[in-house]
């Protein structure tokens, strides 16, 4: 049986539609990129010039009846509009993060799409980051014992990227560039409700929007997540650390560099003795004996079932179900609103979601 092929049309074509064209979809079977359309001049040449067709205007591009797929790929602030028209014109849509600025944006969306055969998903790409899926293979498969904390970072020390995400207006700041992200890995991890949100974030570089954060979230199922964002950091923390009923865990970047140290429970292992620590001595904070503990490497990634682009086709033709779900992604955003409630306020936000 012959494969269908789907014309893709990427609207917004800057750094992230260009990526998706040269390097995500570069090789793919069955989604092909075919056109693209920029409010910039210049990006519309540089479409061309990579070989598509360019699109004078984005009606244009949505009312061609050889595009399939439309990629929204521009500022956060329109992702909404563009969607909606998209839809409306009778396209499937990809639409990056983060999907909309507000939930309630996202839930006109899912309004407009609900009631046709067209798929709107939203690119969550980093659920296939091997770090992630590292650690989720740790926590899905009890390598440290039951876990009950997850630490979960990543650090620049150039500050915020770009023109538009220093602007507020554009769905700037990095709690929609990056948070949008590591929290929809962490709940895409731990199934479980949320009952307790605690954030700051900081405004050190004295943008309008955050140039970093810090969240606390507590979970039902007693799981408790430091999650963090820095763009003014010269030293790098560990990308994940865990500590687990039986084992502390530690991936230390994207290169998947890290290790897993356990308790040996069957073995009677020596008591720790008194080390000298600073002006004092200190039992509790001793390293455990050499027999107490064993030291292994990080287990394999997990494998999700299909690279994003390959299950938005199957979830096309009703082969599969999407692996990115757009209550999940609702649930992200409601999730974010809640941090920047309790940074605003300065307090812990109870909640159940």
């Amino acid at each position: 049986m012959t494969e269908k092929v789907y014309n893709l049309g990427i609207v917004g074509y800057g750094g992230m539609g260009r990526y998706h064209a040269h390097y995500i979809l570069k090789d793919h079977r069955q989604v092909k990129v075919y056109g693209v359309y920029d409010i910039n001049p210049n990006r519309n040449k540089i479409g061309m010039e990579d070989g598509y067709k360019s699109y004078d205007s984005m009606d244009n591009l949505l009312n061609d009846k050889l595009i399939n797929i439309v990629l929204i790929a521009t500022p956060n602030d329109v992702h909404k509009e563009i969607a909606i028209k998209a839809i409306a014109a009778g396209k499937h849509v990809v639409c990056e993060k983060p999907v909309t600025i507000k939930s309630e944006e996202l839930i006109e969306i899912l309004d407009a799409v609900k009631n046709t055969d067209q798929v709107f998903m939203v690119h969550q790409n980093r659920r296939w980051d091997k770090d992630f899926l590292t650690i989720k293979n740790i926590y899905d498969n009890r390598k440290i014992g039951e876990v009950f904390h997850v630490e979960s970072r990543v650090h620049g020390a150039n500050g915020i990227p770009g023109d538009w995400r220093h602007l507020k207006e554009k769905g700037g700041g990095m709690l929609l560039d990056w948070g949008v992200h590591l929290l929809d890995q962490l709940l895409f991890m731990v199934n479980s409700n949320i009952t307790s949100v605690y954030a700051d974030l900081s405004y050190i570089l004295g943008n309008e929007v955050d140039d970093g954060f810090q969240t606390i979230i507590t979970f039902e199922n007693g799981v408790r997540a430091l999650i963090e964002v820095g763009t003014t950091n010269f030293i790098n923390l560990p990308r994940w650390y865990a500590k687990g009923t039986e084992g502390t865990a530690v991936v230390e970047n994207w290169s998947n560099n890290g290790k897993i140290v356990i308790q040996n429970k069957d073995i009677v292992a020596t008591a720790p003795k008194p080390i000298k620590a600073g002006q004092g001595f200190t039992k509790t904070m001793a390293s455990p004996s050499e027999e107490a503990t064993t030291t292994i490497s990080l287990p394999e990634p997990i494998q999700l079932d299909e690279l994003f682009y390959d299950n938005l086709v199957s979830v096309i033709e009703n082969r599969k179900k999407p692996i990115v779900k757009n209550e999940e992604v609702l649930r992200v955003l409601k999730l974010m609103e809640i941090i920047f409630e309790s940074a605003k306020k300065n307090e812990i936000i109870k909640v159940s979601l």
